[in-house]
């Protein structure tokens, strides 16, 4: 019986896992030091915030594992023999494979500031980095977030509601504004400061200071500042797992490269999720995508090919979602941070600076580019289908009701929002 081995029981590591049992007998084993059973990371916040218990992050039942045959092994690879095919463990234990799937996922950056190895110094990536935190911040009273990215602000929300003074220095001139166009960022940087948060902008961090038992004690500003704290919260981005393939056959870059089949270089071994570098993105799509969404559809295409149905990693439209303390946000197709001569962006923005949205589209064909929206759910099928037909600014904005999917009795802003943009037609 055909042994595939998954190194990695994320989202990724998980679905590949799952959609190789509907489709084939093999024998299958998922391999992590992290858990013993796969959790929804992205809901990692939510325990350490009193909202949910560790056992609620389990998708699904402890029996599941053992009714579809799926062999779960807790243990650290160390090193791999790609051509004995050999997992070589932590323990000393070797193992055995036909094919190999390497989904290892991300671990956050450190970018060799003085002091980032302090007591007290972490990310927010692993279930050790939550156990840690709650460590960190047993008494803790201030606290400096690094980085403007998503994770920076879940921290953020995460220490405010144990009442921890938090400063939040982020480089550009408002939150995110590497992804989100300027009057995006300028919504969240607002809302965060409205949930007491220090948010500071184009501010950087210089260095971390330590006591003589190397805790913490106050951070460094590029600008000179001294921030007093006991915990710093490094959240700027985070980069794919692979150091312990350091030197060895696999051919890797930032990530482990593949080709348009998830395959490496090496024959029977394959890389998906945040670890994987795909050599020729398609148009719109990054190398690297350390998204769920993008993992989970990794997972289920790398499958089909473990199974007999080759086939190649499209992964459609870009589309993401997320949550800015009390502000949803969902994007589909492109809207660019830094728009270029041809797209134009429209955006609209509530009064109560809650709800907004920001439309890209071409300025010489009004071709629909993407969207932003901001405290309104839009649905993915709609507008994954309007990008798929190549529809026109005129027709999203006439038909947005169909893609709201608020819950019954919230306020609708089609209308307002339909007329604000007839407005700023005839003023262009």
């Amino acid at each position: 019986m055909e042994h595939i081995v998954i190194i990695g029981n994320g989202i990724a590591g998980i679905t590949c896992a799952r959609h190789i049992r509907k489709n084939s007998d093999a024998k299958i084993t998922v391999i992590s030091a992290e858990s013993d059973y796969f959790f929804s990371r992205t809901a990692l916040m939510y325990v350490y915030m009193g909202h949910m218990k560790w056992n609620h992050l389990k998708p699904y039942e402890d029996w599941f594992w053992e009714k579809n045959r799926i062999d779960l092994k807790k243990a650290w690879v160390d090193t791999i023999d790609f051509e004995g095919k050999t997992l070589h463990f932590s323990s000393e234990e070797t193992m055995s494979y036909d094919k190999l799937v390497l989904a290892t996922g991300s671990v956050y950056n450190k970018f060799g500031w003085e002091g980032q190895d302090l007591e007290g110094v972490q990310g927010l990536v692993s279930k050790q980095d939550l156990e840690l935190l709650e460590k960190n911040t047993q008494t803790c009273q201030k606290a400096v977030i690094i980085g403007g990215g998503l994770i920076g602000v879940e921290l953020a929300e995460m220490l405010n509601t144990r009442n921890i003074e938090v400063t939040f220095l982020i480089r550009e001139e408002a939150f995110w504004h590497n992804v989100l166009p300027i009057q995006d960022a300028k919504l969240i940087s607002k809302h965060i400061r409205s949930h007491g948060v220090d948010l500071r902008e184009e501010t950087e961090l210089d260095r971390v200071i330590g006591d003589q038992d190397g805790k913490v004690t106050s951070i460094i500003t590029n600008s000179g500042e001294e921030i007093e704290c006991q915990l710093v919260g490094l959240c700027t981005g985070v980069r794919p797992n692979i150091d312990f393939l350091a030197d060895s056959a696999l051919e890797t870059d930032k990530g482990i490269l593949v080709d348009e089949f998830l395959q490496t270089n090496i024959k029977d071994v394959f890389a998906i999720g945040d670890c994987a570098q795909v050599k020729q993105p398609l148009p719109h799509r990054k190398p690297i995508e350390a998204v769920w969404y993008a993992g989970r559809m990794m997972g289920e295409t790398l499958a089909q090919t473990l199974t007999g149905n080759t086939m190649k990693y499209k992964p459609g439209n870009w589309f993401n979602s997320a949550k800015f303390f009390d502000i949803e946000y969902q994007t589909y197709g492109n809207v660019s941070a830094q728009p270029g001569d041809n797209e134009m962006h429209f955006h609209w923005q509530h009064k109560d600076n809650t709800k907004a949205i920001t439309i890209a589209f071409d300025a010489n064909s009004n071709k629909f580019l993407g969207i932003n929206t901001f405290g309104i759910r839009m649905r993915h099928a709609i507008f994954d289908q309007w990008l798929n037909e190549n529809r026109k600014i005129d027709h999203v904005l006439a038909n947005l009701k169909q893609a709201n999917f608020d819950p019954e009795f919230y306020t609708r802003y089609e209308k307002e929002i339909f007329k604000s943009f007839k407005e700023n037609l005839q003023k262009v």
